[in-house]
């Protein structure tokens, strides 16, 4: 199987937490956020939760609530931290507790909470600076949760939609996305994994790994596509070109196809001091 991921490309360095300006864009169309974009394995929020010693949760980058909703649903109290205000506002609307901050500037002001994770949000957040805010947080035995779903296309589709992007946004690096999923983002479980050693805060990262599977419409995954990294601030005609092409694209295949899923949680224990 074969992938496009949805982020854009980091900038020098490999370093998306300073690409400030693509992090602040999700919420242009926080709506379109909350409808199209899918949520978590629910086997992955039920270990978290089992894996801390309450349920007092922070959510950072929440968003416009989707894995926070989910985290409710489990029995959780959930504070989100998301630093765009409509997205938080959203999220508000549909029940989570938020402040507006970046999580590095955030401040737990003396409060302690059991899980801090993060769905779809820690490569924005500087992994060391974020490490350490979250282990500010935690009690001890708290758990920081860092998770991606990792979409993997079938092949024929990956290669339609990479020669789409190619031809759309020729001088761009789009479409290099039709490359194996999990080597995409292995640099960024890296990272993470690497941020929390370096607080010397937590026990050694985990990696947790759930495969699911979803089915997509033409109109579903058209409507998810404007949400990923970058592509809202594509100039209008570019967006209608870049659809076209991607809903030509699933039309040929008859309309629909399977999406397989990888999520893959890095997670940590807080040290506890004997």
């Amino acid at each position: 199987m074969t992938t496009m991921t949805p982020e854009p490309s980091p900038p020098a360095g490999n370093e998306p937490h300073r690409a400030r300006e693509i992090a602040q864009s999700f919420g242009a169309d926080a709506d379109r956020y909350d409808r199209a974009r899918p949520g978590y394995p629910d086997a992955l929020i039920k270990r978290i939760v089992s894996a801390c010693p309450g349920r007092d949760v922070v959510d950072v980058g929440c968003g416009t609530g989707i894995a926070a909703r989910q985290f409710h649903a489990a029995g959780c109290r959930v504070l989100g931290v998301e630093v765009d205000a409509r997205m938080a506002d959203l999220a508000r609307r549909t029940g989570t507790e938020v402040e507006v901050s970046t999580f590095e500037e955030w401040d737990p002001a003396g409060r302690r909470f059991d899980a801090v994770v993060a769905a779809q949000a820690w490569h924005w957040v500087d992994p060391v600076a974020g490490a350490g805010r979250a282990a500010e947080a935690l009690r001890e035995g708290g758990r920081l949760a860092a998770f991606w779903n990792v979409f993997q296309l079938p092949p024929d589709l990956a290669r339609a939609f990479a020669e789409t992007y190619r031809r759309v946004l020729p001088e761009t690096e789009f479409f290099q996305r039709a490359v194996p999923g999990l080597e995409v983002y292995a640099p960024i479980f890296t990272k993470a994994a690497a941020g929390i050693e370096q607080t010397g805060a937590f026990d050694e990262p985990e990696r947790w790994n759930f495969a699911w599977q979803r089915s997509y419409t033409r109109d579903e995954w058209l409507d998810q596509v404007p949400t990923f990294g970058g592509h809202s601030r594509f100039p209008a005609q570019t967006q209608r070109d870049l659809l076209a092409g991607l809903g030509a694209a699933i039309d040929s295949v008859g309309g629909s196809f399977l999406m397989q899923y990888a999520t893959v949680a890095v997670t940590a224990a807080r040290k506890t001091v004997s």
